[in-house]
């Protein structure tokens, strides 16, 4: 049967990498994210692969989130794959000297947000007793850096919800994974340090990150395990990070 896969954040990055995937691979794919066009534009891509539907909302927008996935045409309601990929990085600093705006878009987009998307989907797998749920979290959920405070503190939620709905959905038959990526060269950076280019560049400056597609094959391998097979948590690097905070930069 063909199945039908759900992607948050999925106008760029590792959202995009994944419709990619999976639609070459003709899944059924339904792409969430809050830039119309760039759906529109994703969609048209993808048709020739794959049956495509887009929904367009922001996360933090609970009634939104709701409303749209309950408008989803009935051959496209019964989801077999989450992939809960939307979330940010929103400044870079002290503690003492952050920007509460900030706080509250990581904290909404992060965590909020991935509990209402997962709200609105988890009761039809509950009835179906079928689905898999895969969070994108990061290393940063594992290992807390300076200056990443709210962040990590965000991500390290994403962690502790995967193992929450792991421990709670799996009498359900609903497998819940989650998948933790080092630096990947996407938008991340550019969205953390508000388009200042100069800064995101150096992020990557001297050692090879990995790409959105290296990710989403992570992911699809993830989701086309056998049934009894689940994958619960794995993290993701790139051959010159060792952890969070040591990469090697030896390349410039």
């Amino acid at each position: 049967m063909e199945k039908t896969v759900f992607i948050t954040g999925a106008t760029s990055g590792i959202g995009r990498a994944s419709a990619e995937i999976f639609a070459q691979n003709g899944y059924k794919i339904i792409l969430c994210g809050r830039r119309e066009n760039r759906l529109q534009q994703l969609k048209k891509d993808l048709e020739s692969h794959a049956n495509v539907q887009y929904l367009t909302f922001d996360v933090r927008d609970k009634k939104a989130v709701f409303q749209q996935v309950e408008s989803l045409p009935e051959e496209f309601k019964n989801i077999d794959i989450l992939i809960n990929n939307a979330g940010n990085a929103h400044g870079l600093g002290a503690i003492h000297e952050g920007d509460m705006d900030d706080w509250d878009a990581m904290i909404d987009i992060n965590v909020k947000g991935l509990l209402y998307v997962s709200k609105a989907i988890i009761p039809g797998m509950v009835t179906r007793k079928s689905g898999q749920i895969i969070n994108i979290g990061s290393v940063a959920g594992k290992e807390v850096y300076a200056n990443g405070n709210v962040y990590c503190a965000s991500k390290y939620a994403v962690d502790a919800l995967s193992t929450g709905m792991r421990l709670d959905l799996h009498a359900h038959n609903i497998k819940v994974s989650e998948i933790n990526p080092g630096a990947v060269d996407t938008e991340f950076s550019k969205v953390r340090f508000k388009g200042d280019e100069e800064k995101a560049d150096k992020v990557y400056e001297g050692f090879t990150p990995l790409s959105a597609k290296d990710v989403a094959e992570v992911i699809f391998f993830v989701a086309t395990r056998p049934p009894h097979v689940n994958i619960a948590d794995t993290i993701v690097l790139s051959t010159d990070q060792a952890s969070v905070s040591v990469i090697n930069r030896s390349k410039n």
